[in-house]
């Protein structure tokens, strides 16, 4: 019995499985169990894996995906607080860091994360470490 081509598929399609799921932004769980699954169907018949590894696999990648979307809620809560502090900013005076870019703030937003003041004048002034309001 050949157990080397059994270990080469097993590798190759993990690797396949990688490889999709890296095309990605990050492997989700659809591509997490047909890895697992890939794993299980080209395991060495002769030393197959032990059923708690795949529990504890499982396990870590549902911690991580938690762990995410976790970290995304707070950053959009953040943002949320960011905006809700910038809206005492509306009717006030922001200049740039720089110096480049002054005007009374009319409205703000978010864009990617970073809150802007939408100037009287149309221009916006991501609201950073230097701008000065008053």
């Amino acid at each position: 019995m050949n157990v080397t081509g059994v270990g080469a598929t097993s590798a190759t399609a993990a690797q396949t499985g990688i490889s999709a799921a890296t095309q990605k932004t990050g492997m989700d769980y659809d591509a997490f169990l047909k890895l697992l699954v890939a794993e299980m169907s080209n395991q060495d018949p002769l030393n197959p894996t032990d059923s708690t590894e795949y529990v504890a696999q499982f396990a870590s990648f549902s911690s991580v995906e938690q762990a995410i979307q976790t970290n995304k809620k707070l950053d959009s809560m953040m943002t949320v607080s960011a905006l809700t502090q910038a809206n005492s900013l509306i009717g006030q005076t922001a200049t740039s860091a720089d110096g480049t870019l002054s005007g009374k703030v009319a409205a703000v937003r978010a864009v990617n994360g970073v809150v802007e003041a939408i100037l009287e004048s149309g221009d916006s002034l991501p609201l950073i470490s230097g701008t000065t309001v008053g």
